[in-house]
């Protein structure tokens, strides 16, 4: 018979925190949907055909889209106060 050999707990290796920022390259408008793309790991043009998607959808979608256009900030302004 044998017995069970417990392993010790070992904490995960913390991530390193995202930033959500309007890059500089890659950008077709305002670089909304880039920012939001890199900042969940999503592909760029999957968000910009879902954010397209959602204009046809009633709602207040360019008015969110502007709102994040005024306050996210740039590339350069994000990774400065980093």
């Amino acid at each position: 018979m044998t017995t069970p050999t417990s392993t010790p707990y070992v904490q995960p290796a913390p991530t390193p925190k995202r930033k959500l920022f309007r890059p500089k390259h890659g950008r077709v408008l305002g670089g909304v949907c880039a920012g939001l793309a890199d900042y969940l790991g999503w592909s760029r043009g999957l968000v910009r055909v879902l954010s397209v998607a959602s204009i046809l959808i009633p709602g207040p979608q360019v008015l969110a889209y502007i709102v994040l256009w005024i306050l996210m900030p740039d590339e350069d302004k994000a990774l400065r106060t980093a």
